[in-house]
């Protein structure tokens, strides 16, 4: 009886701790308290003064940038100097702390040593010594000498200054209370562009003083050929060229420029700058970028952008301007409660960025038809494409849109085996339609007298000439639309924002008078993209993206292709028999037949049958009913 209940609690402790038998042979350390030392920014004038900041960007063929900042301190002890982490613009820690090297730090003359904080390596602490007023600070910034090492920002014939990657910041203040003047030195004979207004002497030009926060915000290009244009309303449109030709444009190329000037204006009915700075790298040397600020924008588009204006690939660029345009009302001026941040190191939070960049991405859509830089028929083209693009992220079942506004902090771009599973950051095209939808809805409640302009006025529109940040969070977003036009709208941002989906909403096509259908025939963008990207782009039927060459970019899960055992990477050699091209391989699928292929992955060969008999399908809108219908009305243009 007494063997029998030791058995028992024996088998009770057992089951109740079943890695009691590891214990004995596995030594167990306990957590030690981590300390996180670094200062909380405080909204209080920084005591020290005005920073100095000297950049010598004049190094374009090593294109190291050489800084000396000096910051004045008010008294002796601890100092933790920050280089900006979290990026605005990025949505995600991007500070390339990797590339920010020979470090060192001097007060009165001598040496004053650092260490790196375990708990942040972007943050330098050091002590200063008694009866020191300032610190020097003095490193290199090592730019990008090739695509593979990060983005290339100088050239022989341009550069791209970001002030995060040339300065350090004092932590335990709001930013915007640490004043900073900045000086630099650009390669003889260059002229340069940026949001902030200085004095030029030489190659050298002594910037206004301004806070830090606006600083990071005020980036520069600046190149040995240039071009200012002037588009009204405080705006300017600076053009830095790898060559001077792609300088020469014609007067209705620019009308059309002036004209998104008066649409934004018209639309949103303020501008929150007192001047704004279009740059505009017309270029395929210094890196891509399309990147948002208050009074200004970065912006890189491919040689022809003005020569072969009627190109594919010069109209794939023109919805750039547009939609960063947009950004200094929707992001910059009304920005995320929690997408705000009082300093470049304490983490942001994405969660609102379909608001952020989907309106965005809506508006550009929207000012680029206004404004003439897309046709109508160009306009309707895009949103085709969007909309066929988004069907095919059927990772939508299992993700819902909202959780995409995490991927530039989860994957931060990095290329996807699976993307239409994985999804990307859909938050840009996916609100888009939402508010494309919305604007329908509000159409349609008001009989036609009200849409999405009279949101963007009601919510943009706030304190003109104002180009601080004012916050919001989803319940504003919810009651301003209910001021315009009530409807369940938590209701739809819960459906299509919070939930997963079976489609990309498709309500300001149907109650805008239109419905996405297919064809054998490409549109015009679907062309364009073809035609710049070198490719098939069969996502849309068969399930596969593949390059001219027959790489296969994209596969799209649980399509024909997916079924047949292609993968990204691998390459088609031959079709049916016939060596691969893009004509050959449209052709096969258009037979409406099983297609014989012969893949290389790898180092590997297989040959297999891709089971498909859709042919080719390629999005388009197409009218639905008489006359003008809200989605007609919304690409109309204000002026």
């Amino acid at each position: 009886m007494i063997r029998s209940l030791a058995a028992a609690l024996y088998l009770s402790s057992a089951i109740a701790s079943p890695l009691l038998a590891q214990d004995v042979i596995r030594s167990k350390p306990s957590a030690q308290s981590v300390n996180d030392a670094a200062p909380t920014p405080r909204d209080v004038p920084y005591p020290g003064g005005t920073i100095r900041l000297e950049v010598d960007a004049s190094d374009t063929t090593q294109r190291i940038f050489r800084v000396r900042e000096t910051i004045p301190v008010a008294s002796a002890g601890p100092l933790t100097l920050l280089m900006p982490e979290w990026l605005p613009g990025n949505h995600a820690p991007r500070g390339q702390i990797e590339k920010l090297t020979g470090v060192t730090f001097t007060a009165n003359g001598q040496p004053v040593a650092w260490k790196r904080d375990p708990l942040n390596v972007y943050a330098f602490n050091l002590d200063v010594p008694q009866g020191a007023t300032e610190v020097v600070a003095q490193f290199q910034f090592l730019s990008a000498t090739q695509p593979n090492q990060g983005r290339v920002v100088v050239t022989p014939r341009m550069l791209n200054i970001q002030w995060e990657s040339v300065s350090l910041y004092p932590a335990g203040y709001y930013t915007r209370q640490i004043p900073i003047q900045a000086t630099v030195t650009y390669p003889a004979g260059w002229q340069a562009a940026t949001a902030l207004r200085g004095t030029k002497t030489g190659d050298k030009v002594a910037y206004e003083t301004i806070d830090y926060e606006a600083l990071q915000d005020s980036p520069v290009f600046a190149g040995r050929h240039f071009k200012p244009v002037d588009l009204g309303s405080n705006v300017t449109l600076n053009i830095v060229a790898d060559d001077a030709d792609e300088l020469d444009y014609k007067p209705e190329q620019i009308a059309r420029h002036r004209k998104l000037v008066a649409e934004a204006g018209a639309l949103f009915g303020a501008y929150h700058f007192n001047h704004y700075d279009f740059l505009l790298a017309i270029t395929d040397e210094m890196g891509g970028i399309g990147l948002e600020h208050h009074r200004s924008s970065e912006n890189q588009v491919e040689p022809g952008y003005f020569k072969k204006w009627d190109s594919g690939e010069a109209l794939l660029d023109r919805n750039l301007l547009p939609h960063e345009f947009t950004h200094s009302w929707d992001g910059k001026f009304r920005r995320p409660d929690l997408l705000w941040t009082p300093d470049f190191n304490v983490p942001m939070q994405d969660n609102l960025l379909w608001v952020y960049e989907g309106q965005t991405q809506f508006w550009g859509y929207v000012l680029g038809a206004r404004s003439g830089l897309f046709t109508k028929a160009e306009t309707l083209d895009a949103y085709a494409q969007i909309a066929a693009k988004l069907d095919t992220a059927v990772g939508r079942e299992w993700r819902p849109m909202e959780d995409t506004t995490h991927d530039p902090i989860i994957s931060a771009r990095r290329p996807k085996g699976w993307a239409s599973w994985q999804r990307s950051e859909d938050y840009y095209n996916e609100g888009l339609m939402i508010w494309l939808e919305a604007d329908a809805i509000i159409a349609k409640a008001t009989r036609g007298k009200k849409g999405l302009d009279d949101f963007a006025k009601a919510f943009f529109g706030i304190k003109p000439g104002d180009w601080g940040q004012v916050v919001y969070n989803r319940d504003e977003v919810v009651r301003t639309l209910n001021d315009i036009a009530p409807y369940d709208w938590a209701g739809f941002f819960q459906k299509y924002v919070d939930s997963p989906t079976k489609e990309t909403p498709k309500g300001g096509f149907i109650l805008g008078g239109y419905k996405l259908v297919y064809g054998d025939t490409p549109n015009a963008i679907t062309k364009a993209a073809e035609g710049a990207n070198k490719m098939v782009d069969q996502s849309f039927g068969i399930g596969a993206i593949v390059k001219n060459d027959g790489e296969i970019s994209g596969v799209i899960w649980d399509s024909a292709a997916f079924k047949a055992g292609l993968a990204v990477g691998s390459k088609i050699l031959a079709v049916n028999g016939d060596e691969f091209s893009g004509d050959v391989w449209k052709a096969a699928i258009n037979a409406k037949a099983p297609i014989q292929i012969i893949l290389k992955q790898d180092k590997y060969y297989r040959t297999l049958t891709l089971d498909y008999s859709g042919g080719l399908r390629y999005p388009r809108l197409e009218k639905t009913g008489e006359g003008e219908g809200s989605l007609d009305r919304l690409l109309k243009p204000r002026t």
